[in-house]
């Protein structure tokens, strides 16, 4: 399965299909965000968060005291930083995934987003696109080779080797 996943050309052709719709579903959550009549404000959405964390049912145990803290101490006092990052965020995932440019980073990215999504309680379609957003991700380029990353990526890992060759030079004094 991760063969076909990852090398043949039917499996990029289903990719590419997810890949635009999952693209499409990011970059236009985020466009909605950055053209709203008014400015995206999540700090209702963070205190939210904060006051209702997820907790285990059986114990009322909190489950991710590590992002509430991260809520509690960096993203709420960042709540300015946090509404550049989503709507951006989102329409640059969704960007990458439609025009299969940096398509694993933007796969990386938006499964990030939807997993804080989640640990913040929110549900809606983030399961789904975590999903998708595995599959796209574990694909590799294969998921990108009807995309940008086709031309893309040879002169990327060009332009790094030359980097690390010239960064690995000797110099004789």
């Amino acid at each position: 399965m991760m063969k076909w996943l990852r090398e043949i050309k039917y499996a990029a052709g289903l990719l590419l299909v997810l890949r635009v719709y999952l693209g499409w579903t990011w970059m236009s959550a985020g466009w909605h965000k950055i053209t709203a009549d008014q400015p995206f404000d999540a700090t209702g959405y963070l205190k939210g968060a904060i006051g209702n964390p997820v907790v285990d049912k059986a114990t009322g145990d909190m489950l991710y005291p590590t992002y509430m803290a991260f809520l509690e101490n960096f993203a709420l006092p960042n709540a300015g930083l946090i509404n550049i990052m989503i709507p951006y965020g989102e329409f640059l995932v969704g960007l990458g995934l439609i025009v299969g440019v940096l398509t694993t980073a933007a796969a990386f990215f938006g499964l990030l987003m939807n997993f804080m999504f989640m640990f913040a309680g929110t549900i809606s379609t983030n399961p789904w696109m975590t999903l998708l957003g595995i599959i796209i991700l574990v694909a590799g380029m294969n998921a990108a080779r009807f995309g940008g990353d086709y031309y893309v990526a040879p002169y990327l890992k060009k332009m790094i080797a030359k980097h690390n060759k010239s960064k690995n030079k000797k110099i004789d004094i």
